[in-house]
């Protein structure tokens, strides 16, 4: 991906679009996928960096969701677990199975569980990952050797499947290319256009340059997630909120603290949330809360509170009491729930998506979860088709392959989530062996990736690339403190930026990293 070809797309073809798709999360990546897949011209617009989000701030997980069954939302249970086997098919070098361990301390606990989890088995159907049973108290530590083996009576085992969801985002705004879609960072929707009170376009803003770019398209789809309300208000600044923000926090933890292949799943915590220590890019991921906030904002941040809630139920499952000074990183993110009646309890709010067109004929998208983000899509397509006036055409996603898909599994494993680009990146390293060297001790990454990302990947920034394009932050955030000048170089080099530019870039990646360590 090129951003100068796409700005030269944007100045050549300012009109000729069927959609503008605002937001460059899971889901507007989705629909711009699902729409150049059938041959309409689409053109995406993110303010920020594509996932800078929510879709680059969750557990990391694809599926079904344990906890929706227990609320009795079977189908959206289905649904999930259909998309689940789509993706696992359609990005194996993103996506790829997990078991989960659910141990066991109550003597109920063993056949209410595994029960359940029979029942998770039989709605995947043909797609499910692999069998649920019941495991000794022996079996449950043999696959989970750091579990609290007092008053462990045993376990239950199933199976979800785990993603890289920064790097799926990537891919699809690389497949979205592939089909023929421009997809854009760093340009802001400031206006919407009208004719006869009905949306036909954007005014935006590349926040890069300053320069202003008025845009028509045939409709235009609102899939900015828990920002979806400030797009709305430039359509009617008296509409009423859609939107109930949630947050969720991680913790992330050195491998020693669950040293196994499997996950834990903890059904129940004192808030009622489903608990998560899940093995991810050979750290371990603790999750998450469910705190509804007020307010949203582009980087949010844990509440002291939310930390110690997860240190303390983390404690009560782990051998290891994890502590403060144990954190490599943590990070918040935003769930775009939709507002239910009365409801106010974050946790019982339904996950299921809902599209809504406004009389002035703005689509918006909004709910869901990165799972469904493919079904989201489909489902935008097909009504903003019929509103634009297009030609109706099937959706052909559901066997889509998506960027980087191979199907050989001699990928070497620190370059997996790049598919079968990895090639191309190795023959980086081999024209410059200095491209392979690695970045830092306590991180996988080399230089090449750096020049990879910005070359191939539209990387613009610091945060671009340690945050989403590698996942340095998340890994350790003072690693990628210490790595963040020598990146920005290299950054610089292919930007063709001065040294204002490096200095100014590490000074906004520290404070921001910053908020990604604890005291």
């Amino acid at each position: 991906m090129n951003r100068n070809v796409f700005l030269e797309r944007l100045k050549s073809e300012g009109n000729a679009w069927d959609f503008i798709i605002i937001g460059g999360g899971a889901t507007g990546l989705g629909i711009a996928v699902e729409s150049a897949s059938r041959g309409y011209r689409a053109l995406l617009l993110e303010q920020g960096d594509f996932a800078q989000g929510t879709s680059s701030r969750s557990t990391k997980l694809v599926h079904g969701g344990v906890r929706y069954l227990k609320q009795g939302n079977i189908s959206l249970v289905l649904e999930a677990l259909r998309e689940r086997g789509r993706l696992l098919s359609n990005a194996p070098h993103l996506v790829h199975n997990l078991s989960f361990v659910v141990p066991n301390y109550d003597w109920w606990e063993g056949p209410f569980y595994g029960i359940g989890m029979k029942l998770y088995d039989m709605l995947a159907g043909d797609l499910g990952l692999g069998p649920s049973r019941f495991l000794s108290k022996e079996q449950t530590i043999e696959l989970i050797p750091t579990v609290e083996p007092t008053g462990l009576r045993g376990g239950v085992i199933y199976y979800d499947a785990q993603f890289d969801d920064a790097r799926l985002a990537i891919s699809l705004a690389q497949t979205a290319e592939d089909l023929g879609a421009t997809v854009l960072n760093y340009i802001r929707v400031e206006e919407l256009l009208k004719n006869e009170d009905l949306v036909n376009g954007v005014i935006a803003r590349d926040t890069e340059t300053g320069d202003e770019y008025e845009l028509t398209a045939l409709a235009v789809i609102n899939a900015t997630g828990v920002f979806c309300d400030s797009i709305r208000k430039l359509d009617d600044p008296e509409c009423k909120s859609l939107i109930i923000p949630s947050q969720g926090i991680h913790l992330v933890l050195d491998k020693s603290f669950l040293p196994g292949k499997s996950a834990i799943m903890v059904p129940h915590t004192d808030d009622g949330r489903v608990l998560f220590a899940v093995p991810w890019h050979e750290r371990i991921i603790v999750g998450t809360t469910d705190t509804r906030l007020e307010n949203v904002s582009v980087e949010p941040r844990p509440l002291a509170e939310e930390i110690d809630f997860l240190l303390t139920h983390a404690a009560r499952y782990l051998t290891k009491d994890p502590t403060a000074a144990d954190v490599v990183s943590v990070f918040a993110g935003l769930r775009p729930l939709i507002a239910s009646g009365d409801t106010v309890d974050t946790p019982v709010i339904s996950r299921d998506h809902s599209l809504i067109i406004s009389p002035s004929g703005l689509v918006t998208i909004a709910g869901g979860k990165w799972t469904t983000y493919r079904k989201m899509a489909e489902d935008t397509v097909n009504e903003t088709a019929i509103l634009a006036g297009l030609p109706e055409r099937i959706s052909a996603t559901n066997n889509l392959h998506l960027h980087g898909w191979a199907q050989s599994t001699e990928i070497e494993a620190s370059l997996q989530v790049y598919g079968s680009d990895s090639q191309k990146i190795k023959k980086l390293f081999s024209e410059n062996p200095i491209l392979g060297e690695l970045l830092h001790p306590n991180l996988p990454y080399r230089k090449g990736e750096i020049i990879w990302a910005v070359r191939e990947e539209m990387a613009r920034t610091l945060a671009d690339v340690l945050a989403r394009r590698t996942r340095a932050l998340l890994l350790d955030a003072r690693a990628s403190i210490d790595i963040a000048q020598e990146v920005a170089k290299l950054m610089a080099v292919e930007l063709n930026k001065d040294e204002k530019w490096v200095l100014n870039q590490v000074n906004k990646y520290t404070e921001l990293a910053k908020g990604y360590v604890l005291d």
